[in-house]
């Protein structure tokens, strides 16, 4: 069992001048030259450190290395010149990412919420690599597209507003209590909830602004046939109010082979209320051959 591991904080560069913020977990067992990195994206809103339960469970039980990075202009990573990013722009960072810290060798790789979405685009954008590297993928809280989402009235004109506020705060305009409704299920442990919706509220008006147009956008239903062959596993909680189940099945019936699990009374933030099982996932995923 692995308990101890190294964290080295990198620095990428990518494209538009960004420069995207990383952390590479290293375990003190040196894994064997067989086994996949895992590389993480996270979810809109969100950093790094959302995926920091599920690497230590994961590390606990197997020998191996784990890259998480900030999306762009999340966290530590910045925008660069660009103003806005479409999630298929996501997927060449991803790719770089890749390049950066895991050239060569065996891949997982997993995604939560737009990091699924981000996964799904690099499938579509870099489908050799995927090919050629990927051993499996743990799709969590998320969707090809946002295709027949109900509208909310003066959404889409907040949200552009919001994108050319950079100074201000999600939280300043979203309240505490709208983000803990939209992002957890049933019984959710209280200091989890409340750390990450400081997380959520931390992340600047013009990040939540602009990639509220992107998720919007977004479609991948071709890039799903890519994954064809890879085990994919995707995952979704019953009481996910940003991305529910219906989504999940259409990830499923899109996807040759895949697997769908079911989390009764989990919401939308799976890292956390249900870090063992997106853990097993992903140990499943590592382990195969």
């Amino acid at each position: 069992m692995t308990t101890r591991t190294t964290e080295r904080t990198l620095t990428i560069p990518a494209a538009h001048s960004a420069s995207l913020a990383a952390t590479e977990f290293v375990p003190a067992t040196a894994p064997d030259d067989d086994t996949p990195t895992l590389v993480l994206a996270h979810g809109w809103t969100l950093a790094r450190a959302s995926w920091e339960p599920v690497v230590r469970e994961v590390q606990s039980h197997r020998a191996v290395r784990v890259v998480t990075y900030d999306q762009r202009g999340h966290g530590r990573s910045t925008w660069g010149s660009t103003k806005q990013q479409s999630i298929k722009g996501l997927a060449d960072d991803l790719a770089a990412v890749i390049a950066a810290t895991a050239p060569s060798g065996p891949l997982v790789l997993g995604g939560h919420s737009m990091g699924g979405m981000t996964v799904l685009a690099y499938a579509g954008r870099h489908a050799d690599q995927l090919r050629d590297r990927v051993r499996g993928v743990a799709l969590l809280s998320t969707t090809a597209t946002v295709e027949g989402r109900p509208e909310v009235r003066g959404e889409a004109l907040a949200m552009a507003v919001a994108a050319r506020v950079p100074l201000l705060r999600t939280g300043m305009l979203i309240p505490s209590s709208v983000l803990r409704g939209l992002n957890f299920g049933e019984s959710a442990d209280k200091q989890v909830v409340s750390d990450m919706v400081r997380t959520m509220g931390r992340t600047s008006l013009a990040t939540t602004g602009r990639y509220f147009a992107s998720i919007r956008d977004h479609d991948e239903t071709e890039a799903l046939a890519e994954l064809a062959g890879i085990p994919t596993h995707i995952l979704v909680g019953t009481k996910d109010r940003l991305t529910p189940v219906r989504w999940a099945r259409s990830l499923h019936d899109g996807i040759p082979g895949s697997r769908l699990t079911l989390l009764p009374g989990k919401g939308h933030m799976l890292t956390h209320e249900a870090t063992d099982m997106v853990a097993d996932a992903l140990i499943e995923l590592l382990d195969q051959r």
